[in-house]
């Protein structure tokens, strides 16, 4: 036999023939076109460097090098059905571990009703949640599905936007109590912020509406979006939030409601060649209709 790819389909153009008697109710069997058979037939002719059937007048006989292949084409024909059957399985498991990576933020308020939700509709499924910031978990593999607020640009990862999450300028009210409430964004300036340390996403923000503001201006000053939060929620001064986080803060209200701060994306993501893993394609599936349920109830 020549050093040349061996294609399963001539194998099963070879099979299907020889149970047929014929190319024509092979093509009926397989559902092919009777030429592709045939080219099929002489394409393992040439490879085999032997004629495998004998045409006749009523169809085809075959050759004795045809009977001799012909055990070890049905041990193909059935490795090809095992691993179906094994690929199959593995689409439609309804257990195993899926390891889902998300943001400090996200984990803390966004997803725990959600997986909660989860291990109800999927009992087998369980979870290893990996809190992380890191935008790099799914393409090293350390992670199955990722919830993220960024969209992923790696060509390998199969993206779904989910929602735009509105973000909002809030304060506890008894911190309004005491300051006062800022009617104009310039008034903002005027009290106390919360903001980022090194994270300049806020300081951009102020710029866009034409606030030259500094890093100074914040009082308090942390890039930990768990403790910026808490921050706020304490009555610390005015900060900024995805409107979903406030549910979680008793007291805390939304301040400027009209001010044009730019919604952030949510997106879904995973790893192409893992996405048909049964396990992974539910969880998948499932977050993909619940963060959005779960984000439009908190507005």
């Amino acid at each position: 036999m020549r050093n040349e790819r061996f294609d399963w389909a001539l194998v099963q153009s070879f099979l299907a023939v020889l149970d047929a008697g014929s190319l024509m109710g092979a093509a009926r069997q397989l559902g092919a076109r009777q030429p592709t058979l045939s080219r099929h037939i002489a394409e393992l002719e040439a490879q085999l460097q032997a004629p495998l059937f004998e045409r006749t007048g009523r169809g085809v006989v075959p050759t004795t090098a045809a009977l001799a292949i012909a055990d070890a084409a049905r041990d193909m024909q059935a490795g090809a059905h095992t691993l179906r059957q094994a690929l199959a399985g593995q689409r439609d498991a309804t257990t195993g571990t899926v390891r889902l990576t998300t943001s400090e933020v996200a984990a803390a308020y966004l997803l725990p009703p959600v997986l909660v939700a989860l291990q109800q509709a999927e009992p087998g499924i369980q979870v290893e949640l990996v809190v992380s910031n890191a935008l790099t978990n799914l393409l090293r593999r350390e992670a199955d599905i990722a919830v993220r607020m960024v969209r992923p640009a790696q060509g390998s990862l199969v993206a779904r936007k989910l929602a735009d999450l509105p973000i909002t300028a809030c304060a506890h009210e008894r911190y309004l109590a005491q300051a006062g409430t800022p009617e104009r964004p310039e008034d903002l300036v005027q009290h106390r912020l919360v903001g980022f340390d090194q994270d300049d996403t806020i300081l951009r923000g102020f710029a866009a509406m034409g606030l030259p503001v500094g890093r100074e201006q914040f009082v308090l000053r942390t890039d930990n979006q768990i403790a910026n939060g808490r921050l706020i929620a304490a009555g610390a001064g005015i900060g900024f939030a995805a409107r979903y986080q406030l549910r979680h803060w008793p007291g805390v209200v939304p301040v400027l409601p009209d001010l044009p701060i730019p919604p952030m994306p949510c997106w879904l993501a995973v790893h192409r060649e893992i996405r048909t893993r049964g396990p992974v394609r539910r969880v998948f599936d499932f977050l993909a209709e619940a963060l959005p349920n779960a984000l439009e109830a908190s507005v």
